[in-house]
């Protein structure tokens, strides 16, 4: 398997990426200052599987229905037809200006990570799609950068973005990596042009006419089931542990856009905000956008150049971290050994934490503002 190869895929990455920097750009960050860095957190005290199947930890109770699979990336149930298909990665404009969204409020997971250390360190989303042919448009289309490229991989899906920085070059040159790059449709909606390229209807599948080579079904590089899910009818609430703590509003310590969720007990889940107003998609009634699982990642960053181009260090070990789900939280550490390997998050015994079915917000979040997260 070409996958095997991965400590020496690792060590390439790690030379390519210092190489990118020059004399006069910032060392990374250093670790964190525990004893001062710690996120605002309050305290509630409480008196037959196939490769792409899904992993659950506890199936005996779960139901069969013909004709349908639970999805490898949220548990839910989905047509079958689309088992082996690949997802898409798609790189969507955070800025106030791309707003609204299109497409993100129907997405399986969204990462949401600092873009650049300039503007306030405004951020971008990678958003994965599954079933994208059902989707009428997804957007707006921005470039990439060379964390993305480092995490991609382990869902091995195809990268949908428009250009990057010359960063991403030996990124791109991986064969583990494929791109659709600028090859999208145009809409006028009264913005800039850089505002106005999005995903719609026949897109994906003219691109993957166009790249013959490109398998739209997982190919060798698939590393398997990405993330652990409980039965559906048996949800993980985090009682089982004891540092257990309320989790009912979330403030992200991103200063561009300002993003916070709040805990819907209704639906059990979270709904997301930013710059001020409810996130909603146009595009899906105006449906506010929700999680279920929200995963968060302290990590450590370089900064390329003065203009502000960044990579995460996204490939680290024992970092500190959070899983939310329920209106809790626990604290948790997360690791990824390469880029083909899944980032592999785990409470304080070490096991492997089990996500709720449904759809999951990652974020990374640079190790000199963790500080300003808030947990209460």
């Amino acid at each position: 398997m070409k996958k095997r190869n991965f400590f020496l895929l690792f060590a390439l990455t790690t030379a390519l990426a210092l190489a990118g920097c020059s004399a006069e750009e910032e060392a990374p960050a250093g670790e964190p200052d525990t004893s001062s860095n710690e996120p605002v957190i309050q305290v509630v005290t409480d008196d037959d599987a196939s490769p792409t199947d899904a992993i659950s930890v506890d199936s005996d109770d779960e139901e069969v229905r013909p004709g349908m699979y639970r999805s490898e990336l949220t548990n839910e149930w989905i047509d079958e037809a689309l088992k082996e298909q690949r997802p898409i990665a798609v790189m969507i404009d955070n800025e106030k200006t791309a707003l609204p969204h299109y497409g993100v409020s129907q997405s399986d997971v969204v990462y949401e990570m600092t873009n650049s250390t300039a503007n306030d360190g405004v951020t971008r989303l990678m958003v994965l799609f599954k079933d994208y042919n059902s989707i009428k448009q997804i957007g707006s289309i921005r470039s990439v950068r060379p964390t993305n490229l480092q995490i991609v991989p382990e869902w091995n899906a195809v990268i949908c973005h428009d250009g990057g920085p010359f960063y991403i070059d030996d990124y791109m040159a991986k064969d583990y990596v494929e791109n659709f790059s600028g090859t999208f449709s145009r809409v006028n909606n009264g913005k800039s042009r850089e505002f106005t390229e999005y995903i719609l209807e026949g897109d994906i599948d003219k691109n993957f006419e166009s790249h013959p080579k490109y398998s739209r079904t997982y190919n060798d590089y698939y590393p398997g089931p990405h993330y652990q899910f409980t039965s559906a009818s048996k949800p993980n609430d985090l009682s089982q542990y004891s540092d257990t703590k309320s989790a009912t509003h979330i403030q992200m310590p991103y200063k561009h856009n300002k993003p916070y969720m709040d805990y819907d007990e209704g639906s059990g889940t979270y709904l997301y905000s930013e710059y001020g107003n409810k996130h909603t998609d146009p595009g899906n009634g105006d449906t506010q956008l929700s999680f279920k699982n929200i995963l968060i990642q302290n990590c450590r960053y370089v900064q390329f150049d003065a203009n502000g181009y960044m990579m995460f260090h996204s490939i680290d070990f024992n970092r500190d971290g959070y899983y939310i789900t329920n209106g809790k939280c626990i604290p948790v550490t997360w690791t990824k050994e390469d880029e083909l390997t899944p980032t592999r998050y785990y409470d304080k015994d070490g096991n492997e934490i089990v996500l709720n079915t449904g759809r999951t917000y990652v974020a990374l979040v640079p190790d000199d503002i963790w500080s300003g997260l808030s947990i209460e």
